[in-house]
């Protein structure tokens, strides 16, 4: 085997014992989400596991076994009682209470950007007189 060979495989080598270990991890994350009761999905297994959700997306037994375990839960969730839902009512009277919210928000917005524009005009006029009277002159 020749030097270039023995560099490669043992790039190779070590790329597939850092995949080995990415794989554990993340099958102890699966593991320990499940149990916990925690929902399993790519991004919490992923965070858990330290390894990147493309990886988990491309290693087709942890896939498989995330999906599972994310539709159990899914079925597993209750849902809300009717009683408890929103009235259509109460949620088009947030709606506008939000609507009425944002248009005083940009309201506000709109007069501060004019404070500011102002304010950024005075500035420039004490630099302009600061520039043509000079350091040591005081203005009236």
């Amino acid at each position: 085997m020749t030097q270039p060979e023995r560099v490669t495989s043992g790039l190779h080598e070590a790329a597939e014992r850092r995949s080995e270990r990415a794989l554990e991890r993340a099958r102890r994350a699966i593991r320990r989400l499940d149990q916990a009761g925690e929902p399993v999905s790519f991004q919490a297994v992923a965070r858990a596991a330290g390894v990147s959700r493309q990886f988990l997306y491309t290693q087709h037994q942890l896939r498989g076994e995330i999906e599972r375990l994310r539709a159990a839960h899914l079925e597993i969730a209750e849902p809300v009682p009717t009683v408890q839902r929103a009235t259509d009512a109460s949620l088009r009277a947030r709606n506008q209470t939000l609507l009425d919210e944002n248009r005083r928000l940009r309201a506000e917005v709109a007069g501060l950007r004019e404070e500011l524009a102002g304010a950024w005009g005075e500035l420039r006029a004490l630099g302009r007189e600061h520039r043509r009277t000079g350091p040591g002159t005081a203005s009236s």
